[in-house]
C-alpha cells in the first residue's frame, strides 16, 4: 500500500489540523469516555497509531496508560513532542510496526484507518493482531455508511464502512468486539462509530 499521498496531504494542512483538533477538549466527551474505559490503566504498553497532534496519547497517559504516539507526519510528531514533553512520540507507520510480537497491551486507532483502501485493511489489522498481547484491546473509530465507499474527506480520500462489516473484518483478524459506540450525523459531523475489541486466542 502507498500511504505517501496521505502523509503529504496531512503535512500540508498540519498547522490548521492542530488548531482545529489538537486538544482533548476538542474531542466528544463520549469518545473520551469510551477510549478511557477500554485503554486506561492497562498493564503494558499502549500504542496510539496515527496519533496526529498527540492529544489522545497524552489523555491516555493522564489516565495511567503507558502510551506511545506513532504517526507518519513529522509535523505532528514535532508538535506532540513540544506540546507534551513528558510523553513518548515516534515517527512511524501503522503498516510496519517495529515492535515485538505479542508485546502490546492496547492499540488506539482513532480515525487513523479511514484512509486505508478496503483491500488493505485486513493486512493492517493482521499487523495489529501480531503485536497484541493475549487479551489485548484494540479501539478503533471510523466513519459509517450503508456500504463500503470512498468519499471526499477534507484532507484526502477516506472510506466509510457499515459498522457490522467492519466488525467482521476485526473478527477475521482475530479480534472479538466487546463494545461499540455510534453517533448519527450532527451538523458538519458525519455518522461515526467506535469499536472496542479484544484479541482472541489464535
Amino acid at each position: 500500500m502507498n500511504l505517501e499521498p496521505v502523509r503529504q496531504a496531512y503535512a500540508s494542512v498540519a498547522e490548521l489540523y492542530i488548531e482545529l483538533f489538537g486538544t482533548s477538549q476538542q474531542v466528544h466527551a463520549d469518545d473520551l469516555a469510551f477510549i478511557g474505559r477500554h485503554l486506561a490503566g492497562r498493564p503494558g504498553a499502549v500504542l496510539d497509531l496515527g496519533c496526529g497532534p498527540g492529544h489522545l496519547t497524552d489523555y491516555l497517559r493522564s489516565l495511567g496508560a503507558d502510551s506511545t504516539g506513532i504517526d507518519m507526519v513529522p509535523e505532528f510528531i514535532a508538535h506532540a513532542q513540544a506540546a507534551h514533553p513528558s510523553g513518548s512520540y515516534q515517527l512511524g507507520s501503522m503498516e510496519d510496526l517495529a515492535v515485538a510480537d505479542h508485546s502490546i497491551a492496547g492499540i488506539l486507532a482513532w480515525g487513523s484507518l479511514i484512509h486505508l483502501p478496503p483491500h488493505d485493511l485486513d493486512g493492517v489489522l493482521a499487523g495489529f493482531r501480531r503485536v497484541m498481547a493475549p487479551a489485548g484491546t484494540l479501539v478503533v473509530a471510523l466513519f459509517v455508511g450503508d456500504e463500503v465507499a470512498a468519499f471526499d474527506h477534507k484532507v484526502v480520500t477516506a472510506y466509510r464502512w457499515p459498522v457490522d462489516e467492519f466488525s467482521e473484518r476485526l473478527a477475521r483478524a482475530g479480534f472479538t468486539e466487546v463494545e461499540r459506540l455510534q453517533r448519527p450525523a450532527e451538523g458538519t459531523h458525519r455518522p461515526h462509530a467506535a469499536i472496542a475489541a479484544i484479541a482472541t486466542e489464535a
